[in-house]
Formats: C-alpha cells, structure tokens, sequence
C-alpha cells in the first residue's frame, strides 16, 4: 500500500492534471456520467494510448477513478476531487478579504 501524498503534493497533481485542455474536456464529458476510454477519446479524436495517458494524470490528481470489467476500462468523477482546490482557493479568498478589509478601515480611518 502506497502512503497518502501529502496536501502540498496532492494539490501539485491536481493543478497538473486540470493544465491540459484535453483532459479538461475529459472532466466536462464525465460531469454527464461515466464513459468508456474510447468514448472520452471520440470527441478529441485523440488515439487511444494519448487518451490513456491523460486518463492516468487525472486519476493521480485524484480527479477520476475507473473499473474494468472484460475489456472495457470506465472511469467516471470522484465524489471529492475537488475538495481540495476548494478549500486552497477558499483559504486564499478569507486572506485576500483580511487584507481588503484592513485595506478599507485605514482608508476610512484616513479620510475622517
């Protein structure tokens, strides 16, 4: 069993996999349910070893996850993949409101 990566490491693989618009619009295709490899790969009109590929980034940035049943690999969103970007821009978006607030009571403070 591989140990969990940490946060930092985490976050590195999600904001890799969501860098290439190919495998954005993979995540965009399996917002609608979940889809074989050859069906995400269809509309990019990609060859099936590229569509791999970028299926494996996405599952290490923990955004997909997949079953194989016989020969057909499905992958389909993770519940949480998104939790953690959630929560990094959540916590850069309370520091950015401290420091606009703090911003704005020295400006009214300054003009009284």
């Amino acid at each position: 069993m591989r140990p969990e990566p940490q946060p930092a490491a985490r976050l590195d693989r999600l904001f890799v996999a969501l860098a290439d618009g190919s495998r954005r619009a993979m995540i965009d295709q399996l917002g609608h349910g979940p889809a074989s490899v050859s069906e995400l790969a269809r509309p990019l009109a990609i060859a099936l070893p590229s569509a791999l590929k970028h299926l494996a980034v996405l599952e290490a940035g923990g955004i997909v996850g997949s079953d194989k049943v016989g020969r057909i690999r499905t992958y389909r969103m993770m519940p949480d993949a998104f939790s953690g970007l959630e929560a990094w821009v959540a916590q850069r978006k309370a520091q950015w409101n401290r420091q606009f607030d703090r911003l704005e009571a020295y400006l009214e403070g300054d003009t009284a």
